[in-house]
């Protein structure tokens, strides 16, 4: 069977995004470039996908949980 491959592009920055990713899938393994256009299966690009999304979720709930702490500090 042959896999559908995809493009993707991994953020890359001079700070926390600078490291190479590494997926594995049922024993495939992927070591993504960040920074660099590659061709990768479909399902390794929605593990990445879902990754980000995981990631985007708790940034969120980190700022939610501070603004909580600090509301509830002013009210002291």
């Amino acid at each position: 069977m042959e896999k559908k491959m995809v493009k993707v592009r991994l953020f890359k920055d001079n700070q926390n995004y600078t490291g190479d990713v590494f997926v594995s899938v049922n024993g495939e393994n992927y070591l993504i470039k960040r920074g660099v256009t590659v061709n990768v299966p479909d399902y390794i690009a929605e593990v990445l996908e879902s990754s980000q999304r995981e990631d985007e979720n708790a940034v969120m709930r980190m700022e939610m949980a501070e603004r909580s702490y600090l509301e509830k500090s002013k009210a002291m």
